[in-house]
């Protein structure tokens, strides 16, 4: 009893104290690991550290030479030159588009009322025609007399949308300080068209036009005076129109004012 109780103790020390060999070798082996895991830190540290570098080190984008930024430019001015060239060719196409030398013709029956158009050009449309109520008579025998000065003027109204000047429907009209009744805008009819297609060879005169239809003799025929006016903008609400003199001394002959009050 004693032998079997002697080996087991035996047996429990062996087993005890392999049981410590391995603790201690299993605690050796945890003091390994953490000098390993160390090392691998610092080695992570280092990668950051080169890779910071070769983020620093990388070179940036090239920058664009002088000559590059020239052609740049060159292409840059084109095509704001091609854009302007296109709105200048479409404004110059509008009928209300004028400049500052337009063409004026005045003409009338003899027995009738006269007919002001201008005219960018002698082709184009005319984008301001109106009727006076003034006989084409009267008219003639004020510019044989001296100046005339013709002056048209429409109400402003603030509660309604504002419109171009030339596109005032209604005038009271003034011939030399005296009034002369109403002028209405008109549209160009095929009538008109033809008379101003009549006399677009002719760049300055005055004359008469044989009579066209059933009305014959004098009564008939169509008074014309052509000229070429300068048109001077003051404001949105006054424009006036000067005939311009071919020998260009002294004042105009004919004078016409548009006003908005």
């Amino acid at each position: 009893m004693k032998t079997i109780m002697a080996r087991s103790n035996s047996q429990d020390f062996s087993s005890k104290r392999h049981h410590f060999h391995w603790s201690k070798k299993v605690s050796n082996e945890d003091d390994e690991n953490p000098t390993t895991f160390k090392s691998s830190s610092n080695t992570t540290e280092d990668d950051k550290t080169e890779t910071e570098k070769v983020m620093v080190e990388e070179p940036s984008e090239p920058t664009q030479t002088p000559a590059s930024k020239k052609k740049l430019q060159a292409v840059a001015v084109s095509r704001l030159r091609s854009v302007l060239t296109i709105f200048g060719r479409n404004r110059s196409q509008l009928p209300h588009s004028l400049g500052t030398r337009v063409v004026g013709t005045l003409f009338g029956n003899r027995r009738g009322h006269v007919h002001f158009a201008f005219q960018k050009d002698p082709t184009s449309h005319p984008a301001f025609l109106i009727e006076l109520a003034t006989p084409i008579s009267g008219l003639v025998r004020e510019m044989a007399s001296g100046l005339v000065r013709i002056a048209l003027e429409c109400d402003k109204e603030d509660d309604k949308k504002s419109v171009r000047l030339l596109e005032e429907p209604l005038w009271r009209t003034y011939c030399n300080g005296k009034k002369c009744g109403f002028a209405t805008k008109r549209e160009c009819g095929a009538k008109e068209w033809n008379i101003l297609k009549a006399v677009e060879p002719i760049s300055m005169g005055a004359g008469v036009l044989p009579a066209e239809g059933p009305e014959t003799g004098s009564d008939g025929e169509l008074m014309y005076m052509r000229a070429k006016f300068e048109r001077v903008v003051g404001s949105r609400d006054s424009e006036a129109f000067y005939m311009m003199n071919p020998d260009s001394n002294g004042a105009p002959e004919l004078s016409i004012y548009l006003l908005r009050v």
